[in-house]
């Protein structure tokens, strides 16, 4: 169901149990019962999310283009205003050059100007550190963010698991049971089995023979004349073996959210012989970043489908707060977190990587892609207005320092052409400014905020 929680580890289900629409089986045979038409499937009310949330979020109302639809009829009033308040005065002469004086000095452009110059030139320097702005709107809304959400599998973690421990019950030593449990994962495509062969560099390879898989359960086969179990807990108990002799690791493993995998043996009778945990790591520059994003001041959150012990392993490891730890989320529930803390009035980032992000990342003020398109995340990259072309965690630090610089110098630019204005429109109604010299500031205000937008390309994270 990893098309839903994000999650590659498989769910084991039962009769009567439901099987989600898109689900890949990965052994046995089983018989599906439909009893919903394809609009009402998961992945249909995935898709579903998606439409609402882009749907729903609001546009960004440029001030720029507003004033600027307003500037010009008023500048027009202004001039007929100074050339009826010259003509009245007496000097018909004087009436013409001040009101040729008040259009040309005033400047449009570079309240034009203000926004798109300094958006184009982020922008450009976000491209040239690997972030692709697909929406310009998002990237201006990235520098008022308050809190960025990430989903933990492929995000803040490598999205596969890996072998991080061995435990044996003696007489078999760690290296004795990695190389039975590697013999016995030959050949399945269990993302397990996967974590145990790329962990097998150094380890002797057993023979298994008659090697049978358990759908939902396990594997078992005959390795030195002994017929061998590799499972689930459930699968120890159904076979009699009593885990007691590995209990007080399984718990310190089980409390850093590892999933685990229990070997033993039924001949000549049930015994345990060990375990191996696993669990996704985190990326290696990960705790960096997001100490990096909580530096700009911004709080972190994780949304994750993982199981709640799992997330909040991976959030203590990487430097969370457990109350902004979240697991065991479905696409719906990550909506309604955002929802929540949006309708508090925090402004919302969501960084993610995979289909089931794609509503979270549509529906957040901005949403973020972890990894490039056409690499299995292309409706993650469709929903985000920002996508990642490394999954490298801290070009997201980078994103929000740039966004922040970018707001910074659209403020200056507007600051400067509002202020401009101010001045310059009500000298040349007085007569303080022929339109010789007004054509002249008009230009060099357009050319200063155009200079003051091209600074961004000295930006450095």
């Amino acid at each position: 169901e990893a098309h839903l929680s994000g999650e590659p580890l498989p769910q084991a289900r039962e009769p009567g149990q439901a099987v989600r629409a898109g689900s890949l089986n990965l052994d046995g045979a089983i018989e599906i019962r439909a009893n919903a038409l394809p609009a009402a499937s998961s992945l249909a009310q995935l898709v579903r999310l998606v439409e609402s949330a882009q749907a729903s979020t609001a546009p960004i109302q440029r001030l720029a283009a507003t004033w600027s639809a307003r500037f010009v009829p008023a500048v027009l009033g202004l001039s007929l205003f100074t050339l009826l308040g010259w003509l009245l005065a007496g000097r018909p002469e004087a009436a013409v050059l001040h009101a040729v004086a008040v259009l040309v000095v005033a400047c449009p452009c570079a309240l034009g100007l203000a926004t798109p110059a300094a958006v184009v030139v982020g922008i450009g320097q976000a491209a040239l550190r690997g972030l692709v702005v697909r929406d310009a709107g998002a990237f201006e809304a990235l520098a008022r963010v308050q809190r960025v959400a990430f989903d933990k599998t492929g995000t803040l973690t490598q999205g596969e698991p890996q072998l991080v421990q061995v435990e044996a019950v003696a007489p078999l030593s760690r290296l004795e049971v990695q190389a039975l449990a590697l013999a016995l994962a030959q050949g399945s495509e269990h993302p397990l089995a996967r974590a145990m062969r790329r962990a097998q560099e150094g380890v002797p390879l057993a023979v298994a023979l008659n090697l049978r898989a358990l759908p939902g359960l396990g594997v078992q086969a005959e390795v030195d004349g002994r017929t061998l179990h590799l499972g689930s807990s459930r699968h120890m108990a159904e076979l009699g073996v009593s885990p007691t002799a590995l209990d007080a690791s399984s718990l310190a493993l089980a409390e850093r959210g590892c999933s685990l995998s229990w070997l033993a043996t039924t001949t000549p009778q049930p015994a345990l012989l060990g375990l191996l945990a696993f669990a996704d790591a985190p990326r290696p520059q990960a705790r960096e970043a997001l100490a990096r994003l909580q530096k700009q001041g911004l709080t972190l959150s994780l949304l994750s489908g993982d199981r709640p012990e799992s997330a909040r392993a991976v959030g203590l490891a990487l430097g969370l707060s457990p109350d902004e730890v979240h697991g065991g989320l479905l696409p719906a529930d990550k909506l309604s977190s955002l929802a929540s803390w949006r309708l508090r009035g925090e402004r919302v980032a969501m960084v993610g990587d995979g289909l089931n992000d794609a509503p979270a990342l549509a529906a957040a003020d901005v949403g973020i892609a972890m990894a490039p398109p056409g690499q299995g995340t292309d409706v993650a990259a469709e929903a985000a207005g920002l996508t990642l072309l490394q999954p490298d965690l801290g070009r997201v630090a980078d994103a929000v320092s740039l966004a922040r610089a970018t707001w910074r110098v659209i403020a200056q630019n507007l600051a400067w052409a509002f202020g401009f204005n101010a001045v310059m429109i009500p000298l040349a109604m007085a007569g303080r400014l022929d339109p010789m010299w007004a054509a002249a500031a008009m230009a060099g205000s357009s050319l200063m905020v155009v200079g003051n937008a091209l600074r961004l390309k000295r930006w450095r994270p």
